[in-house]
């Protein structure tokens, strides 16, 4: 799954590639955002991303794209 974080104050946004389902990433956005803490993700290589939950925008979770690379012939 591909999760795209929104931060308040921030220029980018914070993409990273997760194991987890859509479901599992759903249920831990929503509980973090229960309270006032952090809103802690894993991505596939174990990095863990960290955001205060009063900076979140938004999250975004997708199927992780697959782009296209070389040729293509016509």
């Amino acid at each position: 799954m591909e999760v795209k974080i929104g931060v308040q104050y921030a220029p980018r946004e914070l993409v990273m590639e997760s194991a987890q389902t859509p479901d599992e990433i759903e249920r831990i956005v929503t509980e973090a955002m229960s309270g006032e803490g952090t809103l802690s993700l894993t991505d596939e290589k174990g990095r863990r991303v960290i955001v205060p939950v009063s900076k979140l925008a938004y999250v975004e979770i997708a199927e992780a794209s697959s782009r296209a690379v070389g040729f293509t012939v016509r």
